[in-house]
């Protein structure tokens, strides 16, 4: 076992240090997303097997997520975080300088592969900032995440308007990564706080458990969290099915469906973006006044009542302003369910964030898809129906997000 000793910072510097963690992330994961039409034409990719292409990153977050109980067991939470930011940062390099397919999806599958080791890993370091101050934090921090995404793709916007090469512009944003987390990400809490409390008792109150050896109590609390871990990997799922949906498909439901014009069909996923960003750094107030429970219900109810209103109407104005209403529903569904689920009795929190992302992302990685050949059987309208349906499922499962200690 590796030992790790640092001096456990101030709560201040390490809740600063997790914020840089999340915006890196962010930026890290939209720092190529601007410059994929120039990738595509400089390789002279169709946009089916351009489409093969972008299956890379998600299927490396997916295959990662599955390990990275593992890594932050072995190594802690602290050096995976900063260790896979570091070498998703580097990877951006040879997916800039990538000469065919082969290169393009190998350089994807090991930029999401350390995105999703630094997502589990970061969120543990999350959780144990949150319990340190006493209060929610989880929705902030994602709310940071998806700045950093906003700022990465304004970056490589203005970049390619600038007509920086794509080499160029991602080797720059490779080397302000690392240094963004080398300097910015130091005052990470050590890995004292990836190993569980404990449990006095097994869950449910077995008569003389806390008389069991510890890895025994741990491995009966571990047992008894596997359902409501399930049911909150099923909550990410229907989470993230919703957020692919917008990106992927906002706009040729707008621009398709409803005649909308270029420039206004980009409108519905810009309203679900914006909603949500604004809803999740407003939200550690809302879920320390109502709690997690209500929090998710009612963001849920708000977030499905909402979508299928605007699809029901038919209507450019109706759609965006449904599309704007989910994205603020869903704000709070994946801060929320990540913290729960990091606060499991007797779990570590990287295996339990681990096992419901992993959970998650096959929403993320299989949602949009769905959407697709749903749309193509029944029409795109009742294909985006779907994630209101998912939203209302969440209602129904809420109660998982109460099983964990705070």
């Amino acid at each position: 076992m590796v030992t790790e000793e640092i001096a456990a910072p101030a709560p201040a510097r390490a809740r600063l240090a997790v914020t840089v963690a999340f915006v890196a992330h962010g930026l890290l994961g939209a720092a190529w997303v601007a410059r994929i039409p120039q990738i595509k034409e400089h390789l002279g990719l169709s946009a089916g097997t351009m489409g093969v292409a972008l299956l890379g990153a998600p299927v490396g977050v997916v295959a990662a997520v599955r390990f990275a109980g593992w890594s932050v067991h072995r190594w802690g939470s602290r050096a995976t975080t900063i260790a896979a930011g570091t070498t998703g940062a580097l990877a951006l390099v040879p997916l800039g300088l990538s000469w065919n397919l082969a290169s393009l999806i190998c350089s994807l599958v090991l930029m999401g592969g350390s995105l999703g080791l630094m997502d589990v890993a970061m969120n543990a370091q999350g959780v144990a900032v949150e319990r340190g101050y006493g209060r929610p934090l989880m929705s902030g921090l994602h709310g940071y995440y998806s700045i950093g995404t906003l700022l990465s793709a304004l970056a490589g916007s203005a970049a390619a308007h600038a007509g920086v090469p794509v080499a160029v512009h991602l080797t720059l944003a490779a080397v302000v990564l690392v240094l963004l987390l080398a300097v910015g990400c130091r005052d990470l809490l050590d890995r004292s706080i990836d190993v569980p409390p404990e449990p006095d008792d097994a869950p449910g109150g077995v008569p003389g458990n806390a008389d069991a050896p510890p890895a025994r109590r741990r491995s009966t609390a571990v047992r008894a969290a596997r359902w409501p871990l399930v049911m909150l990997g099923v909550i990410g799922l229907c989470s993230f099915v919703g957020e692919g949906a917008m990106a992927d498909w906002s706009a040729i439901y707008l621009r398709e469906s409803l005649g909308t014009g270029p420039g206004a069909a980009g409108l519905g996923y810009a309203g679900c973006a914006v909603a949500m960003t604004a809803g999740r750094l407003a939200g550690d107030r809302v879920v320390a006044r109502f709690g997690p429970v209500a929090v998710l219900r009612i963001g849920s109810l708000v977030a499905a009542l909402g979508l299928a209103l605007g699809l029901a109407a038919s209507d450019p104005v109706a759609a965006v302003s449904g599309f704007t209403v989910f994205g603020l529903g869903i704000a709070v569904v994946a801060p929320v369910t990540f913290s729960a689920a990091g606060n499991v009795p007797g779990v570590p929190p990287a295996a339990g964030i681990s096992r419901v992302t992993g959970v998650g992302y096959l929403g993320l990685l299989g949602g949009p898809p769905v959407i697709g050949f749903v749309a193509q059987g029944v029409g795109l309208a009742w294909a985006l129906a779907v994630p209101a349906g998912l939203a209302a499922l969440t209602v129904l499962l809420a109660p998982a997000a109460g099983t964990a200690e705070r």
